[in-house]
């Protein structure tokens, strides 16, 4: 079956006059699945009743259900699991700022990248999701929430760039402003660094924020978190970024994930103004969150405070990103695994 949620507003035109229905039905159904957030076809009241029975015998309607919801005590920050219809589960996080909600979603099913301090990639790759299961948890959580979500990152379980015909529609869906129309300038997508995708993306000519997973500014100390560096050396990754900015006008992220005793060390530090530098960036430092399958620890504080100092005085513009939802399996990958290591009790 179609799965209608997925398809833009002029494919539905298409489809309806091709069914023998009038084109202008297709707005309506766009309106109610992309405006009006729809849990099915029978809350689209302004259809008539022969029209909805066609359209659930013809298309397959994505609805995600929340199986678990955790909130953080500590900043209200809340965690979905979300069931797909094959009983794959994806989890997104919903964040209060003072700036507006922001909602880290999940474009895959697992994971296939293998990053050693990663809980998503500890049981490898499920499944690519659709743009419709991309769209509907951000449309699950602003039902759930009964608020306007204004920022949208893709930077929960999988590789974004690595499902990227299902993310590119899903961008284009989500920022149309027959949807809900989100600015593109609002929406941020994560790559551990696919260098063809990187390029590719650059070339879409979005105006997206694309945000590289470093975590380490050499080779050698690359290899050892991200297999992914096996593949594309840091000096690949930044010819795409510099070909991103070039090509956008849109200046690069940097997430550094900061792993104790691992790549927090005053030379770490000065392997990264090497090799930043000369780039138009930001770097996001991140104290890493650990998971009990790995033996990383994050950073100490004075370490963090010492590494970002180290960063600023050399030209480096820099943020230690907030933590939300520590106390909630806030990491990426942590409640899918508890869920399923449960259900199989």
């Amino acid at each position: 079956m179609t799965d209608i949620k997925s398809m833009t507003e002029d494919e539905l035109k298409i489809d309806m006059v091709r069914q023998g229905e009038k084109s202008f039905r297709a707005a309506q159904l766009y309106e109610w699945m992309h405006k009006k957030l729809a849990r099915g076809f029978e809350e689209m009241t302004n259809l008539p009743a022969s029209l909805r029975e066609k359209l659930r015998e013809t298309y397959e309607y994505t609805a995600l259900g929340a199986v678990r919801v955790q909130e953080s005590a500590v900043d209200g920050t809340r965690k979905y699991l979300f069931e797909l219809a094959d009983g794959n589960l994806v989890e997104s996080v919903w964040m209060r700022y003072k700036h507006g909600n922001s909602v880290c979603i999940s474009s895959q099913a697992g994971c296939r990248m293998g990053c050693a301090f990663c809980a998503s990639a500890l049981d490898g790759l499920a499944r690519n999701l659709t743009p419709s299961e991309m769209l509907d948890q951000i449309y699950s959580i602003t039902l759930l929430t009964g608020e306007r979500v204004s920022n949208v990152v893709v930077m929960g379980t999988g590789e974004p760039l690595d499902n990227y015909d299902n993310l590119l529609r899903f961008i284009r869906l989500l920022t149309e402003e027959n949807g809900l129309h989100i600015s593109q300038r609002s929406v941020t997508v994560s790559t551990c660094g696919l260098v063809p995708e990187m390029k590719r993306l650059a070339g879409e000519k979005l105006q997206i924020t694309l945000a590289l997973s470093l975590h380490a500014a050499t080779d050698a100390k690359r290899r050892k978190l991200m297999p992914i560096a096996n593949k594309y050396s840091v000096r690949e990754l930044m010819e795409a970024c510099r070909y991103y900015f070039e090509t956008t006008g849109r200046r690069v992220t940097f997430e550094y994930s900061l792993v104790g005793g691992v790549n927090d060390t005053m030379e770490d530090a000065g392997e990264l103004i090497r090799l930043l530098k000369p780039m138009n960036g930001h770097v996001n430092l991140i104290p890493v969150n650990p998971i009990k399958e790995r033996s990383f620890v994050r950073s100490e504080r004075e370490v963090i405070i010492k590494y970002k100092n180290k960063l600023e005085k050399n030209g480096i513009n820099v943020t230690i990103r907030r933590e939300m939802g520590r106390d909630i399996d806030g990491a990426c990958g942590q409640l899918r695994r508890r869920q399923k290591e449960q259900s199989l009790q």
